[in-house]
């Protein structure tokens, strides 16, 4: 696991967590990066020092690539993928034309806002789903 300083088009400045670089290009190449100050998907990385880690440094980006395998794999193992149909399959379930049953998907970051703007409770995952068909 790799922490960037990451800065956003409006000046924000955060920090997150990515498996690697090319997991970094790839999330934001796509638009899953925002700007946790304002949302923008205008993001980059800034200049940093790099981190030089200690054995102990090594277990807290272990855990934390454990815990979410471990949410990977029950959110899987429990919930039905709809793919990119998510955030109709959501907005189905919330207006009650299709029974409730745990889901998830994938959603662009207008397709989201929309959900949450219309009361639709959804969270996004911190990982992307495997490859499987819709």
């Amino acid at each position: 696991m790799i922490r960037f300083h990451l800065r956003c088009e409006d000046d924000h400045q955060f920090e997150s967590w990515f498996q690697s670089n090319a997991a970094f290009d790839k999330l934001v190449a796509a638009g899953m990066v925002t700007c946790t100050s304002c949302g923008s998907t205008k993001v980059s990385k800034t200049i940093m020092a790099p981190a030089v880690s200690t054995s102990s440094d090594i277990t807290a980006p272990k855990q934390t690539e454990n815990a979410i395998a471990a949410m990977r794999d029950s959110v899987e193992a429990n919930s039905d993928y709809v793919g990119k149909g998510f955030a109709k399959e959501a907005r189905d379930m919330h207006d009650g034309t299709v029974p409730e049953r745990p889901i998830y998907g994938e959603a662009n970051l207008a397709e989201a806002k929309k959900l949450v703007d219309d009361g639709i409770p959804v969270v996004p995952l911190p990982f992307m789903p495997r490859k499987k068909t819709n």
